[in-house]
């Protein structure tokens, strides 16, 4: 055969699309912005550092971590203080992850029996659908009402005919910050034949919790992360249920998913609980102080918010993220990812002085996009 009729080799972008799952090729990849010069309000983090002393100590810490061990699989030592610290329910137990999204990971392959469907409400987590994609469930979101409540109706009418494997809420709710009815999410849990999980994420500020409530319902769990309360570096999450049911997850858990490092450094900090909880009291301080700032200028609607960000409606709001970010500081743009969030942008509470530099940076911006200068 001449080397004309040779067939053309394959190019890579043909072997991709021959090896990797069409489905996943259509998915864009979870999106975190540079944040590089700018005062980062865009990612719900604790803007405060932890004091000397303690970094000290976990320099300590890392220096007598056994690094050429594996660590202990089950982070035993770790487990028992998190079930102390949050009062885990006699009878409950906790399974720790690689940050929230491999708990809910974890949870939606155990449960992906063939044509199994994972129900959430929309606009929540961007994770949820994301999850439940890769992991080969059919993701069905039910609309919030039009102030961002729990529709428990429509939630009840979507349980009877999708008949869900697992349902996700996000309590508070992110992007919105609001904290759901907890009497609609009893009757959530109450009508699920599968699992319902509560993400409590944002616990520290909201200081409401379905945990005490573990014992009182077979199909509930309470999904937690120290990210929020100021250990994003950290990546460790935790969901909370009964033993029968964390049995299965651990099947599906890679081994040693939570290393040696972390688990050091979480006891030490943990130990020092104080520090994280004052800094938490800190925020939700700020944030009432930042949602008045907020309410003050002309054309801003900040939202109620339950968590340590807000999120508020604004003409314009592409063209204010834009402003904002040419004064150095960096928000969330939610415009365009829902249509229940058009004109809608969040933003994280920092410490005073960036809270303050985040509200004149606003004002700025507002007045240069009415000028038509963006």
């Amino acid at each position: 055969m001449i080397a004309s009729q040779r067939a053309a080799a394959p190019s890579l972008q043909d072997w991709v699309s021959r090896v990797v799952r069409e489905d996943i090729r259509a998915l864009s990849a979870y999106h975190v912005a540079d944040a590089a010069g700018l005062i980062k309000l865009d990612a719900m983090e604790n803007p405060y550092e932890l004091p000397a002393d303690l970094r000290s100590a976990l320099g300590m810490q890392a220096a007598g971590a056994p690094l050429n061990r594996y660590p202990d699989p089950e982070a035993r030592e770790l487990r028992e203080l998190l079930c102390r610290l949050m009062q885990v329910p006699q009878g409950i137990d906790l399974l720790l992850g690689n940050g929230s999204d491999e708990i809910i990971q974890m949870v939606a392959l155990a449960c992906a029996r063939p044509g199994a469907v994972m129900l959430g409400v929309e606009p929540s987590f961007a994770m949820f659908p994301l999850v439940a994609q890769i992991c080969g469930l059919r993701f069905h979101g039910v609309p919030l009402a039009a102030d961002f409540s729990l529709d428990a109706d429509a939630m009840l009418y979507a349980i009877a005919q999708q008949r869900p494997a697992v349902i996700f809420l996000a309590y508070p709710n992110n992007p919105t910050g609001n904290l759901f009815d907890p009497t609609a999410l009893e009757r959530v849990v109450r009508a699920s034949p599968g699992l319902v999980v509560i993400d409590e994420a944002y616990h520290p500020f909201a200081q409401a919790s379905f945990m005490s409530r573990l014992g009182d319902y077979p199909n509930l769990l309470v999904m937690r992360t120290l990210s929020k309360l100021g250990l994003a570096g950290l990546r460790l999450g935790m969901i909370a249920g009964r033993p029968e049911w964390l049995a299965q997850f651990h099947k599906v858990r890679l081994p040693y998913n939570v290393n040696v490092l972390t688990q050091r450094v979480a006891i030490e900090v943990l130990k020092r609980g104080d520090i994280l909880e004052e800094q938490a009291a800190r925020i939700r301080s700020e944030r009432m102080r930042l949602s008045v700032l907020m309410q003050n200028l002309n054309g801003v609607q900040p939202l109620p918010s339950s968590a340590n960000f807000i999120m508020f409606k604004i003409a314009a709001a592409e063209r204010v993220f834009d402003a904002l970010k040419r004064r150095g500081v960096l928000i969330k743009k939610l415009a365009g990812s829902h249509p229940a969030l058009d004109g809608c942008l969040r933003v994280t509470v920092g410490t005073p002085a960036e809270n303050d530099a985040f509200v004149s940076a606003l004002e700025a911006s507002i007045e240069e996009v009415k000028g038509g200068h963006a």
